[in-house]
C-alpha cells in the first residue's frame, strides 16, 4: 500500500480513537504529500517511494530542530508535543542504522572509493549520501565521515 492510502487509513483510525496529535499529524503529512504532487513540474503524478522518504524525512527534521530549540527555550510543553509528533513520523520511515552498522557502512564506502584522507570527502560524501539515504540523518553522515578520514589510515 502507498504510503498516501496508508495516512488516509490511519487517519480514520486517529479520528476513530480521538487521538488528537495523530490526527494532526497525520493530516499535516497528508497536506505535504498533496502540496509535492500538485507542485509545479509534478503534473498530479503520485509520488516516488523514494520521494515519500525525502519527504517524511524533512518533516521529521523538522520537528526534531523545533524540539530543540524549544528545549533551548525552557518550553518543555511544547517542545513535548513536537517530540510526540516526531515519534509518529517516524513510525513510517525506514528504520535508521545505528551508529556502529554506520561506521560499518561508510567504512565499506571509504575502502571501495579508495579515499585516503580529508580531500576525499567530496566522493565519499557523494556515494554515501545515496546509498544512505533514508536510513542515516545527512548530518551524521557528514561527521562519521568526517572524523573517519581524518582519524583512519587507509
Amino acid at each position: 500500500m502507498a504510503l498516501k492510502e496508508t495516512i488516509d487509513a490511519d487517519i480514520k483510525k486517529a479520528m476513530l480513537a480521538k487521538d488528537k496529535v495523530r490526527l494532526t499529524t497525520l493530516r499535516s503529512i497528508k497536506s505535504q504529500i498533496l502540496l509535492a504532487e500538485t507542485a509545479e513540474g509534478a503534473h498530479g503524478a503520485a509520488l516516488s517511494s523514494a520521494d515519500e522518504i525525502k519527504l517524511l524525512t524533512k518533516a521529521a527534521k523538522q520537528r526534531r530542530e523545533a524540539a530543540e530549540t524549544y528545549q533551548q527555550q525552557f518550553r518543555s510543553d511544547l517542545e513535548e508535543n513536537e517530540l510526540a509528533e516526531l515519534a509518529i513520523i517516524e513510525e513510517y520511515l525506514p528504520q535508521q542504522l545505528s551508529e556502529a552498522e554506520l561506521v560499518g557502512r561508510l567504512t565499506e564506502i571509504i575502502q571501495r572509493v579508495g579515499a585516503t584522507g580529508p580531500s576525499d570527502l567530496g566522493k565519499v560524501m557523494g556515494i554515501a549520501a545515496r546509498e544512505l539515504s533514508g536510513q542515516a540523518d545527512g548530518r551524521m553522515i557528514s561527521q562519521t565521515v568526517g572524523h573517519l578520514l581524518n582519524n583512519t589510515n587507509f
